[in-house]
């Protein structure tokens, strides 16, 4: 009887997980338009102008976006973290050399970047290899950005087992507690990354499900352009 009881909560929380999920609304507002007549020749000018939109929209923590890599058997792993910049090297995003993005992009130095602004219906994928910056340049860029960010880098062993959150909270603290007593301390295996696009993808939602999907794909020095269907 107890079996049958939890078989019965099982499927009515199903059910209900369910109804929630189609329940959710999805582009119930406005979206703007993209017009791909006028879209630049090369990518990096219309990401800068859809990241700035964005901001402008009100979208939370725009420069957010999922980091895709692959370790040496091909076993595919994503996260979430920040862009630093974006220019004609690529776009740029940092971690510790040891972590498992670290480890994986040393053994497969390609990824792949989502970006997803719901507040304007917009995504945009970027596949491409990666390159290390050097470590003077890693760590300009690591000072660059706040005391948090400098604190994290110091705490370091990201990826690594923890033995409790007392540990990490020992960690965090004297390493905030540094990153303000020494703004320029190195933070050793901090490493920035490049990731040089040869292909970025733009889409822009439709609530009527007609979206708009432009490819940019690298062929030597050039882009070329397609649409693609939704």
């Amino acid at each position: 009887m107890a079996d049958h009881r939890a078989d019965d909560q099982e499927t009515a929380e199903s059910h209900a997980f369910r109804a929630l999920l189609r329940g959710l609304r999805v582009w119930d507002h406005e979206l703007p338009a993209f017009d791909v007549s006028r879209a630049p020749d090369a990518p990096l000018p219309l990401f800068r102008q859809w990241l700035r939109e964005a901001a402008a929209a009100g979208q939370p923590e725009p420069h957010t976006m999922a980091l895709a890599t692959a370790d040496a058997a091909g076993n595919p792993s994503v996260r979430t973290v920040m862009l630093h910049d974006a220019d004609e090297r690529g776009w740029h995003f940092g971690s510790h050399r040891g972590s498992r993005k670290g480890r994986e992009l040393a053994a497969r130095p390609r990824a792949a970047l989502g970006f997803y602004w719901p507040v304007v219906g917009r995504q945009v994928r970027v596949h491409g290899t990666v390159s290390e910056a050097g470590a003077e340049e890693s760590q300009a860029a690591l000072h660059r950005r706040s005391p948090g960010a400098l604190a994290a880098a110091l705490v370091g062993r990201q990826s690594e087992a923890l033995g409790s959150t007392d540990e990490l909270a020992r960690a965090s603290d004297a390493a905030w507690e540094r990153a303000h007593r020494e703004p320029g301390a190195a933070a050793p295996g901090w490493t920035e990354y490049l990731l040089h696009p040869d292909e970025v993808e733009f889409f822009q939602g439709d609530a009527r499900r007609r979206h708009v999907r432009l490819n940019y794909l690298r062929e030597g020095g050039s882009w070329r352009q397609d649409l693609l269907w939704p």
